[in-house]
């Protein structure tokens, strides 16, 4: 092979190398807006999950609260932790499986409280409905967090993670 072959074949290793690293390196946005079309109107302002705090700086300060890494957020269908999960790989939207775009009416939550249903088969329905199961999830390991370390930090009210709708 020739000199200039051979460089010429290195430079495009190295560029195919750079352009590799810069589309696995963008694979997953640092800020996810919470935001699904299945919602006709967002009565709160959309969260905005902060994925990279979430599972490189803090998995890294608090590994206790991340022994699933991945698998504290993603599930498979019955509710078990997707482990193996690397950053780039492809993942169903939580309205995937949690299809009713809304939190549970009121109404139906009257209902269920009227028919004594067990606390299993209320939780099995409320996971039904795409808001609950995404607030089970946030607020209940915020809420974990919050009882092991003082000051509370991590956000468990609605205008904590809710920013304020501007206004048109």
């Amino acid at each position: 092979m020739s000199k200039r072959r051979l460089i010429t074949t290195a430079i495009i290793g190295v560029a195919i190398l750079f352009v590799s690293v810069g589309i696995y390196a963008a694979a997953v946005p640092e800020v996810i807006p919470l935001e699904d079309p299945a919602y006709k109107k967002h009565k709160k302002g959309v969260v905005q999950f902060e994925h990279k705090k979430h599972w490189k700086d803090y998995s890294g300060q608090y590994p206790e609260f991340y022994p699933s890494q991945c698998g504290e957020c993603h599930h498979d269908k019955d509710g078990q932790p997707l482990t193996q999960l690397k950053d780039g790989d492809e993942v169903q939207k939580c309205i995937e499986c949690h299809k009713i775009a809304s939190e549970v009416p009121k109404k139906l939550k009257k209902e269920w409280k009227k028919k004594k249903i067990s606390k299993k088969e209320k939780k099995k329905k409320r996971m039904e409905y795409h808001a609950e199961a995404l607030h089970d999830n946030c607020k209940g390991c915020h809420k974990k967090f919050n009882k092991k370390y003082k000051p509370k930090k991590a956000p468990t009210t609605c205008t904590k993670c809710h920013p304020k709708k501007k206004k048109s």
